[in-house]
Formats: C-alpha cells, structure tokens, sequence
C-alpha cells in the first residue's frame, strides 16, 4: 500500500493528457487522459470511427488501433486523407490502382501508428500485440483503439442478460489494460435502438447494454446534414470523471466532417449556451 505522498511518485504517465487538437471539447474540460478507458457512442454510420482516427492522426502519438469494424483499405485511405490533406476518394483509387507511391513518405513518418484488422480480436490477440509494440518500440502504445469493442470475441455466448454482462466484463478488462499499460484505452460503442439512426442528442441512458459504470470518459456523437455535401457531427459528454458533463446529451459542440479530407473542423468559438454562464 501507498501513502499520498508516496502515490505522487509512483503515478509513473497515468492522468496525462493526450494531445488534443478537439479545442471544443476542452473548453468543455473533455482530455483523453492516460492510463484512463473512455467509449465513443453513436449510431451505425455516424461517424464514430473517423472520430477515433481523426483522434490518433491529430495527436501523433504511439498507437495501436484495433480495427474490427473497417479494412485496411478503408484506414489506410482516410488516414492518409487526414495527414495530406488530400481527396480521399482519389487516395482510395490509387490505392485500389497500386499506384500508391507519391504517399509513401507521409504514411513513413507514422511509423508508430499500428493497426491490427482482425475482425474477431481475441483478448489474447491483444495482448500479444501489445507485446509485440513494447517489445519493438521500447514503449506501450500512448493511445489504444477498440474499434468496436462488441467485436472483441470473449468467448462469452448466451442471453442479453449474458451479453450485458460480458461487456461489462470487456470494459472492466480494458480499464486495466489502461492502467497495465498507461495508455488511454478508447473503445467504440454502439447506441441502444431509438437512437440508431443518430439524428438527435444521445443521453448517457442511449449507451447500449448501459456499460457506463467503468470508463472515465463517454462521449455520443450524433450526426447532422448540412446540404453543403458535408456532415456536422455534434459531440456529448455524458459522463466526465474530470470535468463538465451532460447525462441528458443536450449539451455538445459541434464539428464540420470534410467529406474530402476527411477531417474534423471546429464550429464552436465559445462555450455552448447552457453552459456559459
């Protein structure tokens, strides 16, 4: 056991931020810290996993990015989407063409970006690449994606009462692989059914299979079409250990997608309104 003054020293990189390029969502006090599990919460083609992505590209940190949910093909294209800047669609024929060379230097420089793209990650699979980082980086992973953490097979069958259980079970798991490792743990995760289609603010209740007990942080995103060929996604924070929260998901900020380039651009310069004063 350990006195306060002894804890001080042995805090080792737990409860430091990641960098975070969200200016919004820290004015909403909203940091991806690590050694902490957080889950992202939307509906099926929200927008949920560029969020993520978005996330581990901006912050240019050690990752490793368990991709369940989209291919190779799919990540690839999009990351480097958001490290050019460049039209995404024209990224992803070249890619398909195999005339991928011109990108060679920008993807080279993440070298510390790993993906796994197993669509059924076991929790042993996991472990093991989280070895395999450590053992060829020196380091763990600073940021680790669960995308989605209803693909990690558990081995775990049977009822929804068993269903809700096992994923309890799931995010008790990645809370200590957070504090294991030191890394910040963010798992994606769906909505309960009246929020499926996304198109209206997603409370802390809309949290599919209510695993809310364990992570730290919970955001939902729901989504918006602008008529400009562009998406806004509005992002809540439903549950924040350190910092401002909303269980209602009534309170957000607001980011335009790129549809080009794929990247997040904020909207919001000031504080919402419920909560500025």
């Amino acid at each position: 056991m350990f006195s306060l003054a002894q804890s001080v020293g042995i805090r080792g990189a737990a409860g430091e931020p990641l960098p975070n390029t969200f200016k919004s969502l820290k004015r909403l006090e909203v940091e991806f810290r690590r050694a902490e599990l957080s889950l992202v919460v939307a509906g099926p083609g929200t927008g949920k996993s560029i969020f993520a992505l978005f996330l581990a590209i901006s912050a240019n940190v050690p990752v490793l990015y368990f991709s369940a949910d989209s291919s190779a093909a799919t990540q690839v294209a999009r990351a480097t989407a958001m490290i050019t800047g460049e039209d995404s669609k024209a990224i992803k024929s070249a890619l398909v063409e195999g005339d991928f060379s011109e990108y060679a230097d920008a993807l080279g420089g993440r070298w510390w970006t790993r993906f796994n793209f197993s669509a059924r990650p076991t929790q042993k699979e996991m472990e093991t690449h989280l070895l395999c980082y450590l053992e060829v980086y020196g380091c763990n992973p600073h940021l680790l994606v669960v995308d989605n953490v209803t693909n990690v097979d558990t081995g775990a069958v049977g009822d929804a009462e068993a269903y809700t259980f096992g994923l309890e079970g799931l995010c008790e798991y990645l809370g200590e692989m957070a504090r294991e490792t030191s890394a910040h743990v963010l798992g994606l995760h769906h909505v309960t059914g009246p929020h499926s289609d996304g198109l209206s603010p997603i409370p802390l209740s809309g949290v599919k299979g209510q695993v809310h007990r364990v992570p730290s942080l919970i955001l939902t995103i729901h989504k918006e079409v602008d008529g400009l060929n562009s998406r806004i996604l509005h992002v809540s924070p439903v549950k924040n250990r350190e910092g401002f929260e909303d269980s209602s998901g009534a309170t957000f900020v607001s980011f335009r997608l790129n549809r080009a380039n794929l990247r997040l651009e904020e909207l919001d310069e000031e504080l919402p309104g419920s909560i500025a004063s």
